[in-house]
């Protein structure tokens, strides 16, 4: 009968007005005790439940999240970091930023940056102020801001093509199997390589000259 008093964990906590999600993850916690689980046995209960019937990507959740820092100033720290940097500028941070996200795509790890979790609140005011540092009023904010988000994007696009266990890769694997054309995912993989590096050299070459334009205009 104890493992019934989840019941009324959640009656009393309704009936009180409380959290609904609170008096939820309560009922269970007392519920999961009282059948004689350890704590850690009902965390992974509750992770697994959450994994298998979320239908919201956890992208949207991460979101409020973001949301919170960049209230709480995270865009102004980033700059003021930047600021102490030497030798900082808007040219080598996106280079080092694109060599980031093609060698964590490379690896799998696609969701470890993005344009919600990493361009908006970090990059783009870290380069906005490394500009201000290196040319006060030489740059144009959206322009930087653009290309932030195209670094991302350029990134990630060359990269995660070189792990072997994406959807691109096994796409390719099957329009050319249905032609007559048999190649194991791993050798598409080793060729997008190439590709990568002709993609970090084109758009670094493009990030070099944004800073150079503005050396020149200085002189």
């Amino acid at each position: 009968m104890l493992v019934l008093a989840g019941i009324a964990v959640i009656a009393l906590g309704f009936l009180l007005r409380f959290n609904p999600l609170l008096v939820v993850a309560a009922s269970a916690l007392v519920t999961g005790l009282a059948a004689g689980l350890d704590p850690l046995k009902i965390l992974a209960v509750f992770g697994k439940a959450f994994n298998e019937n979320r239908f919201v990507s956890v992208v949207y959740i991460v979101l409020p999240v973001i949301g919170l820092l960049e209230r709480h100033g995270l865009q102004r720290r980033a700059a003021a970091l930047v600021q102490r940097m030497r030798g900082a500028t808007p040219g080598r941070l996106l280079i080092g930023y694109l060599l980031f996200r093609q060698v964590t795509a490379a690896l799998g790890l696609h969701s470890i940056a993005g344009q919600p979790q990493t361009v908006r609140p970090l990059v783009a005011p870290m380069v906005e102020a490394a500009a201000e540092v290196e040319a006060p009023g030489a740059h144009d904010p959206e322009k930087l801001r653009a290309l932030s988000a195209a670094t991302d994007n350029i990134g990630l696009f060359f990269g995660e093509d070189i792990f072997i266990a994406i959807g691109s890769i096994l796409l390719m694997k099957g329009v050319l199997q249905g032609y007559g054309i048999m190649v194991e995912p791993f050798q598409l993989s080793v060729w997008a390589i190439p590709t990568a590096i002709a993609a970090l050299v084109v758009h670094g070459t493009r990030l070099m000259l944004l800073d150079a334009r503005v050396k020149r205009r200085r002189a």
